[in-house]
């Protein structure tokens, strides 16, 4: 089965980022998730069956938390590179 696979930087309200890294903890169809330094405060990697199951966890799990207040969603393509 094909996997899509996006990453979506978070901003979340000021002091907010681990209650929005712990929460986004329990939502499935999220593999990994960093706090981060930078202009983005929350980084987390979604992998779903489809394109409309990566939008649903986006707009329905990620977007509608209260405290995040701006995302952008970046979707890959292609296959890969592992590096050990």
């Amino acid at each position: 089965m094909k996997c899509v696979k996006a990453f979506v930087l978070i901003n979340t309200e000021l002091g907010q980022e681990a209650a929005v890294v712990e929460t986004l903890n329990h939502v499935p169809g999220i593999s990994n998730i960093h706090s981060l330094y930078g202009i983005y405060d929350v980084i987390a990697e979604v992998e779903a069956e489809s394109m409309d199951k990566v939008k649903e966890i986006v707009f329905n799990n990620i977007r509608r938390l209260e405290s995040v207040k701006t995302t952008i969603t970046l979707i890959t393509y292609g296959e890969s590179i592992h590096r050990d």
